[in-house]
């Protein structure tokens, strides 16, 4: 038997799904913790029995897991990776968007404008950033298209909605979408209910957060048919100053099914409207002021500070995806897609004394006074649609499984601004277009995959991808771009299995990836190109499951941080020539006892440009080797859960995250500090025996600890001639976002 096929399917970072063939916070403390994860690690290895799990639940397919099927890997396949399912996810989910919920996965850093996981958040996996990290849904792209980011604000509480979801670090398998150079994220949503239900859902927490939902399904009908929905509404006020959340999002899903036959139409979306707190702070404002917030600040006629009150994000996004999942015969299945994705919104901002040229506006003449400046609101627009389909088809034996796939994508966005107010409006109209562009792209993709099971012990894994994009712009701050790429994208492995407990693997990828839009802000980027090489062991018993790999991730021309950001807050990247990451991942899930289970993982790397150049007070310097940005040497994370009885548990979490710099030149002036964050979970169910089938209550306790922690900034260089006539001066400055002291949110759930 196959040492994934015994692995549980809640066993969290080692669920393997189904087998288709049967600052306050350094110093010696965090060493210590280090090295007693480690000892206690080695040890329960040493001891453990080889013995297999009783259960054999692993082995079942859930039947909605197959519209994942074909980008989804199992134990079978020798790619890192880590799972995570709603059962995990409940407790801890009362508001926070899914990146917050997946801090404490291996290799994982998150961050949130607000500073309190509600609003703006983001994650970076292995240092990499959301534009390097594929995500689908239900394996429907969801980046954006141009800046390849990943918007989880989007869609408000899509947690509730979401059944599982798949981590892959390093290249992964071949997906759909923007390629995978960090990371590929895939969400599988809400699979049907044989059963009819509904619930109600509150919580509420510190900085007037409250969020509300409610959920139902009919079950099926005639056997055949099912019905279900969410509809929710989020609203904080952050913990940053004025940096509020109104959020609302929708999720309508029907089902038909039968022996052979799963179709599933899903319609889901969410509205946002964001106070912005894209502009961070100083080092002295994070001493003296840790919670201020310069977004949309002016001075009026009397010299008085004000906040103009709609310094807001607003944005509307609906999804629509048609799938449909048939199984032929024993050996072949087929899946087929259809989606289209409509967005449109604006950012609103104050503009305190702007150029009249930056908006085309001619000067003219007040009382024998010339006016070139003016007071002013104005919004910049997004609106777009992106649409397309994806298949693939399965063919499986007992010894081998083949799958072929692709699909084919299209975007469209216009980019406009608007003034919708002015102290001078000489000669224009409101809604006056001060820009209008637009921008069309293109992803065509197709792949193969197979895995042989060449002997009991070694199988062997095959995966080509062939990918094809065309961008085409005309912003002024991309200039005209009629770019074509193709890429060649592939990767092979082997898995060995040595016993009924230990399993290893090795794998080769080859990754490549066209520029986003930004990048080309700063000239003409080239695409970055990656061989990422990962070996991995793997151990089950049925106390104690390991996970270990080191990887290997070699790029060209890599595209990285500067650290900088441009005029309307996306970060700035810039190819490198060559860089690397090196690494060693660890994550365990140990049973100490009946009640007590111990989650730790630890991710040690090294991330390095070589030979890197830059330009300081007007001379190219060598800086040799430097490390790469937002890329912390060490990350650890660990849960202690303790368990009586399926109606109580109570759970202790820690992240520690080390220094990091924020930009790639290693200045003093861009690091970030280390800091540890301590969370407090608990949740009680009560089952009642009537109408009301039970009563969940949840709560989490945030940084506990009341650690100060800054977990994002921005760094960038300017040249300054001024103050030293004659001579030029490299200036550095940094700012920072940072993140809540202790706060709090409490839950519950009424289930019928």
């Amino acid at each position: 038997m196959k040492l994934y096929s015994i692995i549980q399917s809640k066993t969290a970072g080692l669920q393997g799904g189904s087998m288709r063939r049967s600052k306050k916070n350094k110093g010696r403390g965090i060493k210590t913790l280090v090295a007693g994860m480690a000892f206690m690690v080695l040890a329960l290895c040493a001891s453990a029995q080889e013995e297999a799990v009783d259960s054999l639940e692993g082995t079942k397919v859930v039947l909605d897991e197959v519209l994942v099927q074909s980008i989804r890997i199992t134990k079978d396949f020798p790619i890192t990776f880590s799972d995570l399912d709603k059962v995990e996810l409940a407790p801890r989910n009362l508001g926070q968007d899914i990146p917050i919920l997946m801090n404490f996965m291996p290799a994982v850093v998150t961050t949130s404008d607000a500073g309190a996981g509600i609003g703006y958040t983001s994650m970076r996996v292995r240092g990499s950033d959301a534009t390097r990290i594929n995500v689908t849904i239900n394996g429907i792209p969801y980046n954006d298209a141009e800046s390849h980011g990943s918007f989880w604000v989007n869609m408000p509480d899509f947690a509730s909605s979401t059944q599982s979801l798949q981590l892959q670090r390093g290249v992964g398998t071949s997906t759909n979408g923007s390629g995978a150079f960090g990371a590929s994220l895939n969400v599988l949503t809400d699979a049907f209910s044989e059963e009819a239900y509904a619930k109600i859902s509150s919580s509420v927490g510190s900085f007037s957060t409250l969020r509300s939902n409610v959920k139902f399904s009919t079950g099926l009908i005639n056997e055949h048919f099912e019905f279900s929905g969410r509809l929710s509404r989020v609203t904080s006020d952050g913990y940053v100053d004025r940096a509020s959340s109104e959020l609302e999002s929708y999720f309508l899903q029907g089902t038909y099914k039968d022996d052979n036959t799963l179709i599933k139409a899903l319609l889901f979306g969410g509205h946002e409207i964001t106070y912005q707190a894209w502009n961070g702070i100083t080092a002295d404002q994070l001493e003296d002021d840790r919670t201020y917030n310069s977004a949309g600040e002016y001075t009026d006629d009397n010299g008085a500070a004000r906040y103009y009150e709609n310094e807001v994000d607003n944005y509307k996004q609906d999804h629509f995806q048609l799938h449909w999942y048939e199984t032929w015969n024993p050996a072949w299945n087929t899946h087929l897609a259809v989606h289209y994705t409509r967005g449109r919104g604006f950012f609103e901002q104050y503009r305190d004394d702007d150029d009249f040229a930056t908006y085309g506006l001619e000067p003219f003449t007040v009382n024998g006074e010339l006016v070139e400046n003016t007071d002013l609101i104005r919004r910049r627009w997004l609106d777009n649609d992106f649409y397309g389909t994806v298949f693939s088809a399965t063919y499986t034996s007992e010894n081998f499984e083949f799958i072929i796939g692709g699909g084919y994508n299209e975007y469209k966005g216009d980019h406009f601004g608007e003034i919708i107010w002015a102290e001078y409006a000489h000669n224009t109209e409101i809604r006056d277009r001060y820009y209008d562009d637009n921008s069309t792209k293109t992803d065509l993709n197709f792949y193969t995959k197979a895995n042989y099971q060449l002997t009991d012990q070694w199988s062997l894994f095959g995966d080509v991808q062939y990918r094809g994009v065309g961008y085409r712009a005309n912003g002024e701050d991309t200039g005209l771009v009629d770019d074509t790429f193709n890429f060649f994208n592939p990767k092979a492995g082997v898995t060995f299995d040595l016993n009924r407990n230990n399993n290893f693997y090795f794998s080769y990828a080859r990754a490549n990836r066209e520029p986003n839009r930004n990048d080309y802000e700063s000239g003409s980027p080239k695409p970055e190109k990656l061989n990422d090489f990962e070996l991995g062991w793997r151990y089950v018993s049925p106390s104690f499951q390991l996970n270990t790999n080191v990887y290997y991730m070699r790029y060209k021309d890599q595209l990285v941080l500067t650290g900088g950001l441009n005029d309307v807050g996306a970060p700035l990247r810039s190819n490198v020539g060559d860089s690397y990451r090196l690494g060693l991942e660890i994550d365990a899930n140990v049973n100490l006892s009946s009640a007590f289970k111990w989650r730790p993982n630890i991710a040690l790397s090294d991330n390095r440009n070589l030979d890197y150049f830059f330009e300081r007070d007007a001379e190219l310097q060598d800086l040799g080797n430097t490390n790469i940005a937002f890329s912390p040497k060490l990350i650890a994370g660990n849960m202690i859960t303790y368990q009586p009885n399926t109606n109580f548990q109570v759970s202790l979490l820690s992240k520690f995250v080390g220094k990091q710099y924020m930009g790639n030149i290693d200045s003093g002036t861009s690091v970030l500090d280390s800091y540890t964050q301590t969370d407090f979970n608990i949740q009680y169910t009560i089952e009642m025996n009537s109408f009301i089938k039970s009563i969940e209550l949840s709560g989490l306790v945030n940084n506990i600890f009341d650690a100060d922690i800054v977990s994002n900034g921005y760094f960038y260089t300017f040249d300054d001639d001024f103050s030293n006539p004659g001579t030029i001066t490299t200036v550095e400055e940094a700012f920072y976002y940072p993140q809540a002291g202790i706060n709090f949110l409490l839950g519950a759930t009424v289930n019928f």
